[in-house]
């Protein structure tokens, strides 16, 4: 066994890609930090997110302090920006996606067993109030990530890459799984690699 080379990547994630006929997208509401701003772009980009939706005072994705976790992702996914996270959320609705939003609230279902195998469009708010009532009111579903040690939360970007990775797992359950041998048509499909087993 060995690390994949750049053809050999793009070739695997090609494989995958043509199995997930469900479409991704992320909304910030008020989200702080540039980092955890440019970290989510990055984790958005390479799940195949299409839109992102950017809410209330979250910086912008051409920050320098994005930027940096960023990479230059965020050119793989259409940004809009808005003054209010209700306006952001009509028009991922009217975009056709179905709104979950990921909070410790009250009445949250786990995140496992969300109906997700449809176009989701997933919602994170601020690193210490999360998702304001208001959002919560509007989603579809509110979900939680399960955790099982003694801390009280993840980081917004940690909890974010979780919700994409089941939103893609639920997709290939829903529609199958790629070829074993990964091989493709030779189709292009423009990816960033910056170095196996790089963080």
């Amino acid at each position: 066994m060995q690390q994949l080379n750049g053809t050999g990547l793009k070739r695997l994630h090609r494989s995958w890609r043509r199995e997930n006929n469900f479409r991704l997208a992320v909304l910030l509401e008020n989200i702080q930090s540039p980092f955890n701003v440019g970290a989510i772009v990055r984790t958005a980009a390479a799940m195949g997110a299409e839109n992102f939706y950017l809410s209330g005072g979250t910086p912008p994705l051409k920050s320098p302090g994005v930027q940096k976790a960023a990479m230059g992702t965020d050119r793989y996914l259409q940004t809009q920006s808005f003054a209010t996270v209700a306006e952001a959320m009509a028009k991922a609705r009217a975009d056709g996606y179905r709104i979950v939003s990921l909070e410790l609230a009250d009445d949250a279902v786990p995140l496992l067993t969300a109906d997700l195998a449809t176009d989701v469009c997933l919602v994170v708010g601020h690193e210490d109030r999360g998702v304001t009532a208001e959002a919560l009111a509007l989603s579809d579903v509110v979900a939680f990530v399960p955790q099982l040690g003694r801390v009280g939360s993840l980081n917004v970007s940690s909890a974010l890459a979780v919700g994409c990775y089941e939103v893609r797992r639920q997709g290939f359950v829903a529609t199958g799984l790629p070829a074993a041998s990964g091989a493709d048509d030779g189709a292009d499909f423009d990816f960033d690699f910056d170095g196996v087993g790089e963080a």
